[in-house]
């Protein structure tokens, strides 16, 4: 199956004064700066990414352009991995060898992203990753050419064991999808876990986008651990909380989503999601400035965005001011000015990019308001605690990134 490209052509090009002869001679290659959006576009996290991903970068670019009027022009591109490694590493070596892209960013799913990581560096272009959340692409295979931006599994995992102290859920069993993202969030929900002082009682694997969970919940249920844990994302998250209401588990268990967003509550209704506890690293109504945008992007995309699709501007917006700080579209030159600059902006409080290329960032622990609370349709969290990124994030000290000194 040949990948969908909205590619080029989605391409708004957007120019602001001088000649690329002028850009060229500052660093930037043919004097245009390309950004490829590498997404989900049909498929179980179309709605967390996707075409409101794309939206988001657009409007980056739109906003940057405006206000700086750059000596460069700025291009995007688009592209659907259908959740395929082998087709999203496909891709990028095409946009950086082909079509001159600069950076990738998005690259939704784990598996996905892990594989495009390795493209960048292979191609020394840069990728900045918005949707996953493995922590590998900060460990193991991190990489100078690679930001992990929004969130990870840890820093997730962190924010859930802040329950589990004051709730007494001291018994768990997880319900998986069965490739680097649930592998990863069964591993860091664990070990956050195990150190407050619980217990993993079991776990079962899900295929990614299975239509049936009814095998899988059943076997949580019989476990009647305190907890089942849903280590998943996307579709797949919403239906294990729809399937887990049909077999009425929830009054004898708790159902605790480790990647809950609000894109899944607006699908799930009020009602529904209402006291589940979330950590997330962005809401649209934590201050003015989340506030302000995410109105903006609900006029171009009818949601309120998540965390992804802010994370997809604020990305963007980082990467361009770079660029024309530095004057150059070097990856590596690129890269020093991001891990030198502080990111504070609608999506990050407290932002900044570490050695590992991870960019830390404050988080949030929210409860799904009832319905009778709310004061509009978009009105769901309670704002429990904010969670400092350093608290929140892996500390250095236990990197096991080979780009980290010790």
């Amino acid at each position: 199956m040949k990948p969908f490209f909205s590619a080029a052509l989605l391409a708004a090009t957007f120019f602001a004064g001088q000649s690329s002869a002028y850009a060229q001679s500052t660093g930037i290659s043919d004097g245009v700066v390309k950004i490829g959006v590498l997404t989900d576009m049909t498929g179980v996290f179309s709605d967390l990414a996707g075409p409101g991903a794309v939206t988001a970068a657009q409007m980056a670019i739109d906003d940057f352009v405006a206000a700086n009027k750059p000596s460069f022009k700025v291009e995007i591109l688009s592209a659907d991995h259908q959740n395929k490694p082998d087709i999203g590493s496909g891709i990028a070596r095409q946009w950086y060898d082909t079509n001159g892209v600069d950076l990738i960013t998005d690259t939704i799913n784990s598996g996905v992203a892990l594989a495009v990581s390795g493209v960048a560096e292979s191609k020394n272009k840069m990728l900045i990753v918005t949707g996953s959340g493995s922590t590998r692409l900060t460990n193991e295979q991190c990489s100078p050419n690679t930001i992990s931006y929004t969130w990870d599994t840890y820093s997730y995992a962190n924010g859930q064991a802040r329950i589990v102290k004051n709730l007494g859920l001291d018994t768990w069993y997880f319900v998986a999808v069965d490739y680097a993202l649930g592998k990863s969030l069964v591993a860091e929900a664990s070990g956050a876990i195990t150190r407050s002082g619980g217990k993993i009682v079991g776990t079962v694997n899900h295929p990614i986008s299975t239509t049936d969970f009814s095998s899988f919940l059943l076997q949580a249920q019989s476990s009647k651990a305190k907890v089942i844990g849903l280590a998943n994302a996307g579709a797949d998250l919403l239906n294990s909380i729809k399937a887990a209401k049909d077999f009425n588990i929830s009054p004898g268990q708790t159902i605790v989503p480790l990647v809950g967003t609000i894109t899944e509550v607006n699908a799930l209704g009020a009602a529904a999601a209402q006291g589940m506890i979330l950590v997330e690293p962005f809401y649209w109504d934590i201050d003015d400035r989340s506030r302000e945008w995410s109105k903006r992007f609900f006029d171009k995309f009818g949601k309120m965005p998540n965390f992804v699709q802010a994370g997809a501007y604020s990305a963007v917006t980082s990467y361009l001011q770079a660029v024309q700080a530095t004057g150059s579209d070097d990856a590596g030159v690129v890269m020093k000015k991001l891990k030198s600059m502080p990111i504070d902006d609608m999506f990050a409080r407290n932002g900044k990019i570490r050695a590992d290329g991870r960019m830390v960032h404050d988080l949030y622990l929210v409860q799904v308001k009832p319905p009778e609370k709310m004061k509009g349709k978009w009105d769901y969290y309670d704002v429990k605690e904010t969670i400092p990124g350093d608290e929140a994030f892996q500390s250095l000290e236990t990197s096991r990134c080979k780009l980290v000194g010790k």
